[in-house]
Order: structure tokens, then C-alpha cells, then sequence
């Protein structure tokens, strides 16, 4: 990775805005260089550009956020580069409710809406195209020749449908602005700061449920995103069977980077970490250090998902055979989380409690836990204590969009005890964990986890499996793995 410039903090000492950074093999830039570096270059602006697909979606939905907060404005930021270690950086992902707004995924953009008699007036601050005349463009560390072109202000106007300004100069205007305001808090200092006097956290908060609880029931290009998500999580699955063997020869990290190369030729990124868990990992529910032995004989637990390029994730788990068959033990376990996902996937449907199919899927659950002798009845006093909670652990589900945890600042009764309604999409993934070291248990179980899980969109009159294009029964699953490899 090249050595990169920086600004130079300005001091009444030094008159020139930018310098190398300290340790940098250059000592300075001279006058003929500085020259030479602002012309030269072709005009490269951007003149028949059309509107990204989800604009006319995004303004429907700033449209709904104006009618929500009449008279006040509304400040959404996309948040800012965060250092990784010393001078690099992770790759920018931008906060949902940005992303969700304006279809834009720039670092450092923020989105204002200003209240005018009739509504709401909306403008995306970003930051133009790099200064050729100050040398920002090639002497700055996020100048253009660094990290690559950035669109222009009209560009992006085209882009997004929204009028577009300089966000350098927002700060300074926020701090002078007056009239109720809020903002979406914890993406952007800056902006925050500038508008420490004019904010509460009680009306922030609001805010950001709000626009949490706009995502519960999904649009049709919503619905679509999801869609390409899972078939291309559905391919990944596929890519990771396929190379078992070298996993076994390596460790889950091999699972883990398989399902990732996917992720990133088909979509943006992976949605979450990648849970790569094989044997006693996979009762650890978030197993995403991934450095763990595959071996022949155990299963392997795999929780991965694409986003696609709109940052819309699947989030699909199957837990399959290493070596291609479950043995006697891991075929009754799986098959009654089989049966249970059963009975919540068919609990999934408009008018239905959200909770009803964790219901569903708990009662099952704990009848096999109680038909096995591991917890003593009846079966409704088990549910009633939760005593089958030390084996199936969390809950069923929950919504997916954006988010893998979509819509998560939601009120309660809008959202866990809320009622499902056509448009939302959810998971439903039972499992069954019974960790290395409990005694509670037969010695043959303990080390075998389960879960299987899909992406359930509901629908009109029911619901339908987003993720269906991967097997779920036992069998399927094993005949499946074998045309794979085979």
C-alpha cells in the first residue's frame, strides 16, 4: 500500500495547506511540480446519466418522512470513515436510514430536509470532485488520485433526483440554523456537534424509531434486493460444499473466505460475519472466529448471507454433513429442527401474531426435548418455566431487510408484539444446541448443534420462502451435497 499525503494542520508558521505526512520520502512539493499537477487533465464530467433505480422508492419514502415530522428539519447522516489501525481505514458501509433515503452510499454524506409551508424541502450534502488548483486531489489522503473519482454535485443531482451542495459548508449552517430539529444520531460528529443547542435525545430517538419502523414492511424493490440476496447466498452455499475437502485440509476460515469471494463478485459484502461453525463450534451461536478443524464425521453449522449492491442482506443457515451423511444421532436432531422450522414457516402469515411462529416452533421443539427424556414434563410446564431454553437458546426470528436485525429500534407493539402484515420479511431458525460440557445431557449429544433457517416473506395469503432454493430435509440436504461433489 503506497505512502499517502496529508493535510498539514495550518499554523501561523507554515503557509502552505498541504504537506507530506511526517516519514514520507518526499520533503516537500516544488513550485514547478505544483504547476505542472494542476493542468493536463481531460474533462471527465459525467453529461447522460439516469436516476439509480430506487429513486423514484427513495423519494416516496422522504416524502412519507416529511409527512411524519411537518415543520421541523430532519438531519440524516451517512456517517464517516473509521480507522481501522493508524492511517487505514475499514471499507465504509453507510447508515441504513442514509441508505434507505436517498440511494446513496457515500462516506461523510448527509441528507437534510428543511421544512418549508408545504412539506419538506430535501438536499444531499456531499463532497464535490477533488481541487485540482490546491493540490487536494493528489497531495490529500481521500484525494481523488488516493481513493478514486468521486461523482460531482450535479452528477449526483441526476443520480438521486435530490438537490446537491458542498457538506463542508453544512456544519457551519446547521450551527447557525433555527427552528426544531432533529438528527440521526451516532454516524457523524461533526454534524452532531454542530448541533449540540438544538437537539434532544428524546426527539433524536424518534426519529431513528421511526425510520426503523418505515422499513418493516418492504416495497417492491425491497422485495426484489432480498430475493437476489438469497440466490446468491443459495450459490455461495453451493461454492462451500463443493470445496469441503480443502476445509478439511485447512480450517473453517476456508468455509468462510469461499462464501466471501461470492459475496463480493455478486453483491457488495457479506451481510454479518460469516458463522463458519464445524463440531462443538456449532453450539456457540455466533461462531465467527472461524479458525476451528472441519472433520469427517462432524457437522457443520454455516449462517452466512449476501448483500447485494443496494445493501439489502439474506441471512440463511444450514447445518450439514462434512462428510456428506448424518449419522443416526445428528439425522434425529436435525429432523426435529426440521419439523419444528416446519411448524413456524407454516405459523408465518398476514393477521398472525409476530410471535407465533417462535410459539409454534418452541412447542415442537420442546416435545422432542421431553420425548427424549433430557427435560421431565409435561410439555406446558416446560414451556412455562422456559426450561427448554438451555438447549434451544434464542429466539426464532426476526426481520430482515437492510439490516440482518432489520427494524430493530422499533416499538415493541409495532414489532415483537406486533402483527405480521403482507410485505415483511422475517427468519425463522429453530435450533437445537448441546454444548461440550453438559453433563445434563448423554455424552453422545453433547457437541452436536443445529439450526435451520430461511428467509419468509409474507405474503397476501400466506408466505413464501425467499431461500427455498436450498434443501432443508435431511435427505434432500444429503442427495443434494452429493451432486455437488460429485
Amino acid at each position: 500500500m503506497a505512502e499517502q499525503l496529508t493535510p498539514e494542520t495550518p499554523d501561523e508558521s507554515e503557509e502552505q495547506p498541504i504537506k507530506q505526512r511526517k516519514n514520507g520520502l518526499y520533503p516537500g512539493v516544488s513550485d514547478e511540480l505544483a504547476a505542472n499537477m494542476q493542468s493536463g487533465w481531460a474533462d471527465t464530467e459525467l453529461h447522460d446519466l439516469q436516476p439509480v433505480p430506487q429513486a423514484e422508492h427513495t423519494a416516496r419514502r422522504r416524502a412519507a418522512l416529511s409527512a411524519r415530522f411537518p415543520g421541523e428539519r430532519l438531519v440524516i447522516p451517512a456517517g464517516n470513515l473509521r480507522t481501522r489501525s493508524n492511517d487505514t481505514e475499514y471499507s465504509f458501509r453507510a447508515s441504513t436510514e442514509y441508505a434507505y433515503l436517498t440511494g446513496n452510499q457515500t462516506e461523510d454524506g448527509v441528507l437534510v430536509l428543511e421544512p418549508k409551508d408545504d412539506g419538506h424541502e430535501a438536499t444531499i450534502y456531499l463532497l464535490p470532485r477533488s481541487n485540482r488548483e490546491n493540490g487536494e486531489f493528489w497531495l490529500d489522503g481521500q484525494g481523488e488520485l488516493w481513493v478514486g473519482r468521486r461523482n460531482s454535485l450535479t452528477e449526483a443531482e441526476k443520480l438521486y433526483g435530490i438537490p446537491a451542495s458542498d457538506v463542508r459548508e453544512l456544519p457551519a449552517a446547521l450551527a447557525e440554523s433555527t427552528g426544531p430539529t432533529r438528527v440521526v444520531r451516532g454516524h457523524d460528529t461533526g454534524i452532531e456537534k454542530a448541533l449540540t443547542d438544538k437537539v434532544t435525545a428524546e426527539r433524536d430517538e424518534e426519529l431513528r424509531v421511526h425510520l426503523s419502523e418505515a422499513r418493516l414492511v418492504k416495497d417492491a424493490f425491497e422485495v426484489a434486493q432480498l430475493e437476489q440476496a438469497c440466490t446468491s447466498t443459495a450459490r455461495g452455499f453451493e461454492d462451500v460444499v463443493r470445496v469441503l475437502d480443502k476445509a478439511e485440509a485447512t480450517s473453517e476460515r476456508y468455509i468462510e473466505g469461499t462464501f466471501f469471494l461470492r459475496a463480493r463478485v455478486e453483491g457488495n459484502d457479506v451481510g454479518y460475519g460469516s458463522i463458519c461453525a464445524a463440531g462443538p463450534h456449532a453450539t456457540t451461536l455466533h461462531w465467527v472466529r472461524n479458525n476451528g478443524q472441519v472433520r469427517s464425521g462432524d457437522l457443520l453449522l454455516l449462517d452466512a448471507g449476501v448483500e447485494t449492491n443496494e445493501l439489502y442482506t439474506a441471512d440463511v443457515t444450514r447445518t450439514l454433513p462434512i462428510n456428506g451423511r448424518y449419522t443416526e444421532l445428528q439425522r434425529k436432531i436435525y429432523d426435529a429442527v426440521y419439523e419444528a422450522q416446519e411448524a413456524g414457516i407454516a405459523a408465518v402469515k398476514p393477521g398472525a401474531k409476530f410471535r407465533d411462529f417462535h410459539d409454534a416452533a418452541q412447542r415442537v421443539l420442546t416435545e422432542k426435548l421431553v420425548e427424549w427424556g433430557l427435560v421431565e414434563g409435561p410439555v406446558e410446564r416446560v414451556l412455562e418455566l422456559g426450561l427448554q431454553r438451555r438447549w434451544t437458546l434464542h429466539g426464532t426470528g426476526h426481520m430482515l431487510g437492510m439490516d440482518v436485525h432489520d427494524c430493530a429500534v422499533a416499538r415493541t407493539e409495532a414489532y415483537v408484539a406486533g402483527t405480521l402484515e403482507p410485505g415483511m420479511c422475517l427468519t425463522v431458525e429453530p435450533g437445537l444446541y448441546f454444548q461440550a460440557d453438559d453433563m445434563t445431557v448423554p455424552e453422545e449429544y453433547r457437541g452436536i448443534g443445529v439450526r435451520i433457517e430461511d428467509d419468509i416473506f409474507v405474503t397476501e395469503d400466506g408466505n413464501r420462502n425467499l431461500s427455498a432454493a436450498l434443501p432443508r430435509r435431511s435427505e434432500d440436504v444429503e442427495q443434494w451435497m452429493a451432486q455437488l461433489k460429485g
